[in-house]
């Protein structure tokens, strides 16, 4: 059980930092999709509670459950142990939420010049 919900968080942290640039390139190949309303907000709403969640100082629920499941206390966050594990380095916390604060000001930047598709009205 703790390798599946160790993939369905791999899935929203790629959903995550994996938008933003295909949100771009799909600005500039003209795909519609990325201008996607729901897709849009979904991905806003994504970062903006990994980013109040780091700046609250909570640990990341899916962390805790795979943490658990496995018998194992919770000491760092997802992105901050398996930097480590991959490319073995160890930075303190502060790095990770200035990280996450500037990739939620990016996003909102991009929320501004490459807006989701306006609401249709309801005629």
């Amino acid at each position: 059980m703790a390798d599946i919900v160790l993939v369905i968080h791999f899935l929203f942290v790629l959903f995550v930092i994996g938008s933003l640039p295909l949100i771009w390139a799909g600005s500039w190949m003209g795909l519609g999709f990325v201008r996607n309303r729901r897709f849009r907000f979904a991905h806003l709403a994504a970062i903006l509670y990994v980013t109040a969640e780091s700046l609250l100082g909570l640990i990341c629920p899916l962390t805790w459950l795979e943490d658990a499941l496995r018998g194992t206390p919770t000491e760092t966050g997802f992105i901050e142990r398996w930097l480590h594990r991959i490319l073995f380095y160890d930075l303190p916390g502060w790095v990770f939420l200035v990280a996450y604060v500037l990739f939620a000001l990016l996003v909102v930047i991009t929320f501004r010049f490459i807006p989701p598709q306006p609401r249709r009205s309801s005629r």
